[in-house]
């Protein structure tokens, strides 16, 4: 049986639809599943969604809506994108499934029943966003020290987890499999912030909302989100939290531990401290290793709606494609440090290397095969200078792929097939082909520079395969061979001379960069606008300042009365003045109103009106004015209009 590789992503929370530096974390993880694949192990490769937590609950709040509706909408939209971004998942759990929620519950019974959680009352600083709770001391002016959103205070009853308990063993787990917490930097600042510094028990359920996993013994606490949504690396195995390792199902055994959980620096506290104190409490073998990547950001700064600069992945592969997306994300993150993404970078990776160097190689060595050797694969003859300098380029690119892709660092693994495909487009440079083809007595060389290209498209081509894999097998059914896995890496020579290959296919169009940065830019300012929108709908207003407070009597003392508009015309040389002719029932009186600017004297009469009746005259342009008509706002005058039916002359409180 081929030795087994259980990788997972963090599941995402499905709150908000995933940005670009989302999507990242199961880009890089769906390479890194295929590499292993075509290396020849049996991978379970495992995926989801986190759809508990207040701040699920306030959302769904705000729409109306439940939160398993809220999150059934996100978390198809989140799995919609996995899909389109060719993700080769084996699996995707969601923390809503039946199965999950009920092991849940019995592993916190067990961890209550075995003394590792007891119940007390928690109060300190919260962050909803994180689901994340602070001491006074990890607050920054009372921000958030991942997210630096402001923290409110909380206060509720809570369980709690000892997690000094576990904390030793940790440290000794740590230091025994120094590749445990990767990369080097993140295992750092994991030990000297937390560990060395004392855990803190975890507070493991909460009473202020109600949309989480119910504790069985106490339906008034919910499940913390951590403690559910971590425990989603065993759940999806099949977990019984019932039954011992060796009960567990064979599918369990068989890939638990997982080799590698792949999540962002970010969640690498819950991850390397919490979760392997889980898995000790439930007597479990611990993760393999935890490999924390860093962000993108967009240039220098955060992705943000409001300043136009959050990309979604979706979207900008309606401009690059999928395989476009794809290898920018894989090339531009690097090992340990943030990436960025612009979209000037982005036009500039995709037009050089997947347009240039990628692209026109293929088009052009199979367009020169299609006219001088009719898509007939010639066959080699003699090897000169160049030639070894090609098949050294492929044999070091492999060599470089398989040594990057073991440690995870992928940008640099890509670096290295891109380079071997600059050598390949050199060597058409240096052998000139098209001068070859003059001269019959140069055919069998040129049968040689033409294989030999064709043999380099297709390592590269096998070794691209876990970054752009729809590219890579439209190159390959091109080359029309069935020689695609790594094993025919081992040497130089896989393509079958005499065998026909394909027509070339323009693989990736040149984009042009000033049309498309203008559709960015328009995107981008559509972008702020609606943020804007979404930030005035949703703003408070200020409560004015109004006059001073008055007492009943005061009140009483104003006279408003219901009447009718009989007649209305505009006062002469007065562009802001109406005059009107108003019925109270039980007597008629003529009115002055400054409304002229947002009603035409036709659309007024006939409708019924509040007047404030015990107003003394006054008079305005010449003319006396009887009251005053109730209305409402400053720069735009609403007039309070009433029922047809209301009775005229009745005295309004």
């Amino acid at each position: 049986m081929s030795e087994k590789f259980y990788l997972t992503t963090a599941i995402a929370y499905a709150s908000r639809k995933p940005h670009f530096g989302n999507t990242y974390e199961v880009i890089m993880s769906d390479a890194v599943a295929r590499y292993q694949r075509a290396c020849g192990k049996d991978v379970f490769f495992c995926t989801g969604t986190d759809e508990h937590g207040q701040k699920i609950e306030n959302l769904a709040n705000e729409q109306g809506i439940t939160p398993k509706a809220y999150v059934d909408g996100v978390a198809g939209e989140i799995r919609g994108i996995w899909d389109l971004m060719n993700s080769s998942y084996d699996y995707f759990i969601r923390t809503t499934d039946d199965y999950h929620e009920s092991a849940v519950q019995k592993i916190f019974r067990k961890f209550y029943e075995q003394g590792d959680i007891y119940k007390s009352e928690y109060e300190g600083w919260y962050c909803t966003p994180c689901e994340s709770f602070f001491t006074n001391t990890q607050a920054v002016e009372g921000k958030c020290p991942d997210c630096g959103r402001e923290l409110s205070q909380a206060k509720e009853e809570a369980y709690f987890f000892k997690m000094s308990k576990y904390a030793d063993r940790l440290m000794k787990h740590i230091d025994e499999n120094p590749d445990f917490i990767q990369p080097e930097l993140r295992k750092k600042e994991m030990v000297n912030n937390f560990l060395k510094a004392g855990l803190q028990d975890l507070c493991v359920s909460r009473t202020s909302f109600t949309w989480g996993i119910p504790v069985e013994f106490d339906k008034r606490h919910v499940v913390y989100v951590w403690l559910d949504a971590l425990t989603n690396y065993i759940t999806a195995l099949g977990y019984d939290p019932d039954k011992t390792f060796e009960e567990q199902s064979e599918h369990f055994r068989r890939y638990w531990p997982a080799d590698v959980h792949i999540i962002g620096k970010d969640i690498l506290r819950f991850h390397t401290i919490y979760w392997p104190i889980f898995l000790m409490a439930l007597d479990l073998p611990l993760p393999k290793k935890v490999f924390g990547h860093p962000w993108f950001n967009f240039g220098m700064d955060k992705m943000s709606k409001s300043k136009g600069n959050v990309i979604y992945a979706d979207k900008l592969a309606e401009h690059f494609g999928v395989d476009g997306v794809r290898y920018y994300a894989l090339s531009e993150m690097p090992f340990a440090s943030d990436g960025s993404i612009t979209y000037e970078a982005v036009i500039k990776r995709y037009n050089m290397d997947l347009v240039n160097n990628l692209g026109n190689l293929v088009k052009r060595t199979l367009d020169m095969e299609k006219k001088y050797f009719g898509k007939i694969v010639p066959t080699p003859a003699g090897e000169e200078g160049t030639d070894a300098e090609l098949k050294a380029a492929c044999a070091k690119a492999y060599a470089n792929l398989r040594a990057c892709m073991d440690e995870y660092h992928v940008a640099d693994a890509l670096e290295g097939i891109f380079e071997m495909l600059s050598r390949a487009n050199k060597y058409i440079d240096e052998t000139t082909p098209w001068t070859l083809a003059k001269d019959e007595a140069n055919r069998a060389r040129l049968g040689t520079v033409l294989y030999n290209l064709m043999e380099a498209i297709r390592q590269g081509a096998v070794m691209l395969a876990p970054f752009i894999p729809a590219t890579s097998q439209e190159i390959l059914d091109e080359l029309n061979t069935d020689l695609r896995d790594f094993a025919s890496l081992e040497s130089f020579g896989g393509m079958v001379a005499g065998a026909e290959v394909g027509d070339s296919k323009v693989l990736f169009a040149r984009v042009d960069e000033e049309k498309k940065l203008a559709e960015f830019e328009a995107e981008r300012q559509a972008m702020i606008a609606a943020a804007e929108a979404e930030a005035k709908a949703n703003e408070v207003p200020e409560r004015p300042e109004g006059c001073a407070l008055i007492g009943i009597e005061d009140f009483m003392g104003v006279e408003l009365r219901t009447a009718k508009i009989l007649a209305c015309e505009k006062v002469p040389k007065a562009k802001k003045l109406l005059k009107l002719q108003v019925d109270l029932g039980y007597e008629q009186r003529q009115v002055v109103s400054g409304i002229a600017k947002w009603y035409a004297p036709e659309d007024l009469i006939g409708k019924k009106i509040i007047l404030v009746a015990n107003l003394k005259p006054a008079t305005l342009c010449g003319i006396e004015s009887n009251g005053m008509i109730l209305a409402s706002g400053e720069e735009t005058v609403r007039v309070v209009f009433l029922a047809d039916d209301t009775p005229l002359g009745e005295r309004v409180r």
